[in-house]
């Protein structure tokens, strides 16, 4: 911050206005780009390498007698992971080298995407890509202290309890969201924590996974495994906490079930959190 970027040609030549002192004793805790749009390459459960396009957040800490920060070195950081590295779901390398190019105290960094899983249907076996929303959260402070925070969107569908209980045939179902903010164990060898599996546990805690391609024979097995496995969003909650309780690199968390209900005119919803803080990012 204190330094002109010598890269540049002109760097000798041009002022170098934020890199000039400031006398108002206020440091900054975030100072960054946001909505950089750039694909990245991400680390799959199985080995193999998924392209993804995400939308990033960066910044840096200012301290208070830096005038501002250099922009563009964020996205040149960004640009070069963007060729060169592969995201395995730990931001922890990509931070320290983000404080030392903007020879800042802190630094922090957002990436949204949407990860594909190739999924087949339950009978037929036909399969196409499954998109999920996903957040990596990544942050390291003055003392180096790091902290990930993943988040993972799973659809899923549920069928009411109480429906089927009163109904002499048939019950009301309707798709749900499972959302999850889950903080990573940095300390120990269990600092990945896959998104297959938190889809694959999520998706067990509902009435029914969905699918992105079904048959006629898909289509009925669905039906039927709702109808036999019928859930309260409080049941699919708590089956969440119990499988990210049982995740081995989980450490925190912060979950919410929301029933975008067929025959209510409001939504049904539920959330729990257990050892979970929310940073500012």
């Amino acid at each position: 911050m204190s330094q002109s970027n010598t890269s540049d040609p002109q760097s000798t030549t041009l002022l170098d206005v934020q890199g000039l002192a400031d006398q108002r004793g206020v440091t900054l805790n975030q100072v960054g780009v946001k909505n950089v749009e750039i694909p990245m390459q991400v680390l799959q459960k199985n080995g193999q390498t998924q392209h993804v396009q995400t939308v990033a957040t960066m910044s840096v800490g200012l301290p208070a007698e830096f005038k501002g920060t250099h922009m563009s070195r964020f996205v040149i950081q960004l640009n070069e992971w963007s060729q060169n590295r592969t995201f395995s779901l730990d931001l922890k390398e990509f931070l320290v080298e983000a404080k030392q190019r903007l020879e800042a105290p802190s630094a922090f960094i957002e990436l949204k995407f949407r990860y594909f899983m190739d999924k087949p249907a339950p009978v037929s076996d036909m399969s196409a890509p499954m998109a999920y929303e996903c957040i990596l959260k990544g942050s390291l402070d003055e003392q180096d202290h790091y902290r990930l925070i993943l988040s993972v969107m799973v659809p899923c569908a549920t069928l009411c309890p109480c429906s089927k209980a009163i109904s002499d045939y048939g019950a009301h179902n309707q798709r749900a969201e499972i959302r999850a903010d889950i903080i990573i164990d940095t300390t120990t060898d269990h600092r990945v924590v896959w998104i297959e599996d938190v889809v694959a546990g999520f998706e067990a805690a509902s009435s029914c996974p969905v699918y992105p391609l079904i048959k006629r024979v898909d289509e009925k097995f669905i039906t039927e495994k709702a109808y036999d496995n019928p859930k309260f969003v409080e049941d699919v909650i708590r089956e969440c906490t119990l499988f990210l309780r049982d995740y081995k690199g989980v450490t925190g968390f912060n979950l919410s079930v929301e029933a975008l209900e067929s025959i209510h005119a409001h939504n049904a919803w539920a959330t729990h959190a257990e050892n979970f803080f929310q940073e500012s990012y």
